[in-house]
């Protein structure tokens, strides 16, 4: 009788933060699926304020739910057993296993982290028995030697579970070759020895031009070159993780100009995802200094700490922009924290998001929030009203909004009365994430806003569509061969 062949695993880490190790990983995730193979994504840690909610009831970052769908399967908390939420520049909100365990301040966390391993590798553990292959991303940049002991996303987590690493690098950026080679002079000697490989992602032009600096890297690390990865426009119909890769403006210079302010701490952002290809539409990402632009429709995206962000939006002036906006007729979409900051006030009697306190909303709906312990996380579908046209998304959210306009519901979930409506009809708000993805409701909106109704893609297809056009790209930029053969069993 044949032995049952063992899960195996690999590891990708990257010299620093954004160099496109999601994308990466969701990439090769759909690949070896298309061979028949049984894969699954694993993040250790993540630090993002994209969050994705699961089947089973919790959280998770969004990279993981898309390397999920990647793979074919509907994401899990296993997949990223810990997640940090930034809440300010030095604390964070600590979700374990998809669910919310209070907030942390960043030195403080290098003493819990510790605490944490024992459940991260028992997820890991799970998610591998179901597998023929885990594919795990690290987390910022695997030369933070600083951050080595008690580490549990990069090096530690690598050892804890005995996994090879491939090391990636982003030539887009600049000085690949120094980031490749200065990784392996910092690390210690049993930390460098995990790494069995290099992948230099992002190069533009002529690959030909940088066969030399793959030499160079190779001769100097000890690592084989596995793939010099070339950009792919298509790329960017993927979910970003990071705000900062937010591109400022996208879409025609004509047509419907939609504008969103780039709040301190925006979450979920990817719900504008979807019109960043929608033909006559052009999405601007108002970063702090520059006022909000003349446009037909401001959409308040997500927050993580709302009541900070409301503050922060009145401190640039953006309210007084805002208010101007709607005397000259303009629309205005608050989408969860978004639409908490439109009514007249928001009330934090437990300090949730740090000291307890009421705050003066911006006053465009007539309703009151007030935030409570309780997170509601779940996935939902309904109709939109008043047109009645299907609509599904999920809900990730504390607080309970409550006022006379939401006796006028932007839609109705589940059976129940969503959001609220201005008595004018300008000023929309809704706690309902991804509202924008399906086409027909997308076009809906967009015919408010005086667009002609069309026929526009559901953000799921034309993220399958870039899924399989990446993953492609990345069987002939990549030796997948020998990745697999640096998969251990674990």
């Amino acid at each position: 009788m044949g032995s049952v062949p063992k899960t195996r695993a690999l590891m990708f880490q990257g010299t620093g933060s954004s160099v496109g190790k999601s994308v990466l990983v969701a990439g090769i995730a759909r690949a070896l699926t298309r061979r028949g193979l049984k894969v699954r994504p694993f993040k250790p840690q993540n630090m993002s304020n994209n969050a994705a909610v699961t089947r089973d009831g919790g959280e998770i970052g969004r990279a993981q739910a898309l390397q999920a769908r990647a793979c074919g399967v509907d994401p899990t908390v296993d997949m990223n057993p810990v997640l940090l939420k930034p809440q300010s520049e030095t604390g964070s909100q600590l979700v374990v296993c998809g669910k919310m365990r209070g907030t942390v301040r960043a030195r403080e966390y290098q003493s819990v982290k510790k605490a944490l391993l024992p459940e991260v590798l028992s997820a890991f553990q799970r998610l591998a028995a179901d597998a023929d292959i885990v594919l795990i991303e690290g987390a910022g940049s695997a030369s933070e030697v600083n951050l080595r002991a008690n580490d549990i996303a990069n090096m530690g987590f690598a050892e804890a579970a005995n996994v090879n690493v491939v090391l990636i690098g982003d030539i887009d950026r600049g000085g690949v070759i120094a980031s490749l080679v200065g990784t392996k002079a910092v690390l210690p000697d049993t930390d460098a020895a995990r790494i069995k490989g290099f992948i230099v992602n992002r190069m533009r032009g002529d690959a030909s031009l940088f066969a030399a600096g793959m030499t160079v890297i190779a001769q100097q690390t000890g690592w084989p070159p596995l793939g010099l990865v070339t950009h792919l426009a298509r790329v960017g119909d993927l979910p970003a993780e990071d705000a900062s890769d937010l591109i400022t403006t996208t879409g025609a210079a004509s047509g419907l100009r939609i504008a969103v302010p780039h709040l301190p701490t925006i979450a979920n952002f990817d719900d504008l995802d979807p019109l960043k290809s929608d033909p006559g539409v052009s999405l601007d990402i108002v970063p702090p200094g520059r006022p909000l632009p003349v446009c037909d429709l401001v959409i308040l995206p997500g927050s993580k700490a709302t009541i900070s962000d409301l503050k922060a939006f009145k401190e640039q002036g953006w309210d007084i922009d805002l208010k101007a906006h709607v005397r000259r007729g303009g629309r205005v979409l608050g989408i969860c924290g978004g639409y908490q900051m439109l009514g007249y006030a928001i009330e934090d009697r437990e300090g949730l998001e740090g000291s307890c306190e009421m705050v003066e909303g911006l006053g465009l709906l007539n309703v009151k929030t007030v935030l409570t312990k309780e997170k509601r996380l779940t996935e939902v579908c309904g109709t939109l009203l008043p047109e009645n046209i299907a609509l599904s998304g999920y809900e990730i959210h504390i607080g309970r909004t409550t006022g006379a306009d939401c006796n006028r519901p932007f839609a109705i979930l589940e059976g129940q009365p969503d959001g609220a409506v201005s008595a004018n009809g300008q000023v929309w708000g809704t706690y309902l994430h991804g509202l924008l993805s399906g086409g027909k409701a997308r076009a809906a909106l967009l015919a408010r806003l005086g667009m002609p109704l069309s026929s526009l893609q559901d953000q799921d297809e034309r993220v399958e569509n870039a899924l399989d056009e990446w993953a492609d790209h990345l069987e002939s930029c990549l030796d997948l061969g020998a990745l697999l053969s640096l998969a251990q069993p674990v």
